[in-house]
């Protein structure tokens, strides 16, 4: 690792807001290790700043346990300066319905919370020891859904990303002994693959008439682990075009 550098690990960094966050923090100069499911897309694969990628599945105790040894070791002694929670997951029922209070296996509803809820807590502590050698920060990845009914989002999804919400409160309390701050972002309406046609009814409920882009989250993510952001903790940015208003 260049010890002129910054580095932040970035999870769900493959596509969507994870990709665009972690191609960001890359122009502006950083180190980034970065897992998720998928392998690195092609073409970032020839990018040589990018330090590494580990497919892994988060969901799964055992790969995510060797995702935190892996990139330690990888880290050594090196301080971590950032740590981004993006990773996350909003599955359908096999009808196709999202996961409500009334339908769907609660199996699945477990499968929900380990991955939004319980990752970012375990990889918070896993990488604890670097972030504080960093005096680092920790950005988790909330909803709009969190907070307000979703026509869109089941129940386990929102529930799992309110929790996640009150994580980061916590979190930020008792790892500022640690001088790490923690703080997240909540998104509305992001053009991302996930988002099908439907969501385009609720453009006009966004004051700003438009859906947000996986840049305008980014940017936020990279303020928050940024220098100015560095009295800021225990904050959770809404990223929604002002439609949090309503």
């Amino acid at each position: 690792m260049a010890e002129d550098r910054k580095t932040v690990i970035i999870t769900g960094a493959s596509r969507g807001i994870g990709h665009t966050t972690a191609r960001l923090f890359l122009d502006r100069g950083w180190q980034i290790i970065t897992c998720s499911r998928d392998d690195t897309p092609e073409e970032c694969k020839r990018d040589p700043n990018w330090t590494c990628h580990f497919p892994t599945d988060l969901g799964d105790a055992d790969s995510l346990a060797q995702f935190i040894e892996t990139a330690n070791e990888e880290l050594a002694d090196a301080p971590l300066h950032a740590l981004v929670n993006n990773a996350g997951m909003s599955p359908k029922t096999p009808y196709k319905e999202r996961l409500g209070c009334l339908n769907g296996d609660l199996e699945a509803w477990r499968d929900v919370f380990e991955l939004n809820l319980f990752a970012p807590l375990k990889l918070s502590r896993g990488f604890a020891s670097a972030l504080h050698r960093g005096e680092g920060a920790i950005v988790n990845v909330t909803s709009i859904a969190g907070h307000l009914i979703h026509p869109f989002a089941g129940s386990a999804y929102s529930i799992s990303k309110t929790a996640l919400s009150g994580l980061t409160r916590e979190m930020a309390n008792e790892f500022a002994s640690l001088n790490v701050r923690v703080n997240a972002v909540a998104p509305g309406e992001i053009e991302t693959e996930m988002v099908e046609s439907e969501y385009e009814v609720l453009i006009p409920r966004i004051p700003l008439n438009r859906m947000g882009t996986p840049e305008d989250v980014a940017r936020t993510i990279y303020y928050l682990c940024s220098e100015d952001a560095g009295y800021v903790t225990g904050s959770e940015l809404w990223v929604t075009g002002g439609q949090h208003l309503f």
